[in-house]
């Protein structure tokens, strides 16, 4: 993981690179329309009220959990005491994105929405509540923390998604062997290199021209970077977005011509 230093010059020279937030510049007539109709639109749910409410209420809760570590925060998977607070405050997407993601769902009104890395449930709660025909599955590997997600989408109602417990390696070939096509896929689980390569490629064989990946923390570390660049390269790929925070990326087979935007947001 970069440091907190490294990362602020980073966003400071992606602040520098980046395009119009507002769509003046663009030319490509399908990023424009993503400009307009997502990114600057303001969300309008009735549940956004009660999933910041649980929100508040999982970053104040002071209740310990045992946790077992199975990401990018340590060389191997340890099993730590944390509190339901800290953890809400280390992994929880900051509610400008979590709506972002509820936008693109709400727009774009996929049937099947795949998360990999549940969390406490929140941004899978935008992700539900933003179309309720759709299929939600999400996937965390702490058992007790998947425990607390669950309450959550029991407060709130929501009865669109389905929880898988377990570890990636597992769950995402039993996620794929299911469907026939990838809607959208938000990727937040193990920020590394090679997980995350491995996770791209094989979303990637399930994807159609209405398919969007997207990937957490992209300039998190070294290893993430590297691995968007290589996505980006992909031979596959011809349109991706950089947000700095995440990026997407649009399977757009028909494109013929490699697009990537650097955007304000």
């Amino acid at each position: 993981m970069y440091s907190s230093l490294t990362i602020l010059k980073k966003y400071i020279q992606y602040l520098m690179k980046a395009s119009n937030g507002k769509g003046h510049g663009v030319h490509s007539p399908f990023v424009f329309t993503f400009i307009k109709e997502v990114l600057n639109k303001k969300p309008n749910n009735q549940f956004i009220p009660a999933i910041e409410k649980r929100r508040a209420q999982l970053i104040a809760d002071a209740q310990l959990l045992n946790v077992w570590d199975r990401g990018a925060g340590s060389r191997q998977s340890n099993t730590t005491q944390r509190s339901v607070s800290a953890i809400a405050k280390a992994a929880l997407k900051p509610k400008k994105y979590s709506q972002l993601l509820h936008k693109i769902i709400a727009y774009y009104q996929p049937t099947q929405v795949l998360e990999m890395g549940t969390s406490l449930g929140i941004t899978t709660c935008y992700l539900a509540s933003a179309n309720p025909s759709a299929k939600v599955v999400t996937m965390e590997g702490a058992p007790n923390v998947a425990q607390m997600a669950k309450q959550t989408f029991l407060e709130l109602g929501l009865n669109n998604i389905e929880l898988k417990e377990g570890d990636f390696e597992e769950t995402l070939p039993s996620y794929l062997n299911s469907i026939e096509t990838v809607g959208v896929a938000y990727v937040d689980g193990n920020h590394r290199y090679a997980p995350t390569m491995h996770y791209f490629e094989s979303l990637l064989q399930k994807t159609n021209d209405q398919s969007i990946l997207i990937f957490d923390d992209i300039h998190w570390s070294a290893e993430m970077e590297q691995a968007w660049e290589e996505i980006k390269n992909h031979n596959a790929i011809t349109l991706t977005i950089d947000l700095f925070f995440i990026g997407l990326v649009f399977v757009r087979k028909a494109q013929k011509e490699k697009e990537h935007f650097i955007i304000r947001y």
